[in-house]
């Protein structure tokens, strides 16, 4: 594979369009039903807590279990404004130290509490939640930033579970093309270029 085939090691990758973003979160159906249907996050969503929104179909596969995990049972797409979606990636801080991107773990310690948004990288996953040579987002949101995530940037909520089902009972029958041509295309995102946590090849 040449370098023109290979994925950069850190990279958002995501649904999006001019103006939204779409994320994923897998919740409890007496949480992710009520979402779905009204298109907003209902009052029991705690928004004094962290929150982590994911733009890998496939990672919030591994997370969720192919939605069998107790209380993430109910997958849900988040169409979020793409402003927003930007604004917290500019506010954001890197979940773990690193030297490159801060002076010392004091920096970082400091930068931490003082941000509204975490960013994580994790391995990509592949249809059988096998992790992959590089990396997609995680990005965490607590504070300002997921208040203004659940009442302010939310644009749309899809229940996804079914296609969750679909893709997997392909994935468990073998049939892996007709399950890749069911997931979400997700391309390269153009992160904003002030963002220090994100360093993603555009």
């Amino acid at each position: 594979m040449n370098d023109r085939q290979t994925p950069p090691a850190r990279r958002i990758r995501a649904v999006y369009t001019d103006t939204t973003v779409t994320v994923y979160q897998a919740y409890s159906p007496a949480l992710g039903g009520p979402a779905a249907r009204t298109g907003r996050f209902p009052a029991a969503w705690k928004r004094d807590r962290m929150t982590w929104i994911k733009p890998s179909f496939l990672w919030m596969m591994y997370r969720c279990g192919w939605a069998t995990k107790p209380d993430q049972e109910c997958v849900l797409a988040v169409e979020i404004d793409r402003a927003g979606f930007d604004w917290a990636l500019e506010h954001a801080c890197l979940s773990h130290f690193d030297a490159a991107e801060h002076a010392d773990r004091a920096a970082w310690k400091r930068a931490l509490r003082g941000s509204p948004a975490r960013v994580q990288w994790d391995p990509e996953r592949d249809l059988h939640l096998r992790p992959l040579g590089y990396r997609s987002l995680q990005l965490g949101l607590a504070g300002e930033a997921a208040r203004r995530y659940a009442d302010e940037w939310t644009v749309a909520i899809r229940d996804v579970t079914p296609l969750v089902h679909r893709v997997h009972a392909l994935v468990r029958d073998g049939d892996l093309a007709a399950a890749r041509a069911l997931l979400p295309r997700e391309l390269p995102y153009p992160a904003p270029v002030s963002t220090p946590a994100v360093s993603a090849v555009p």
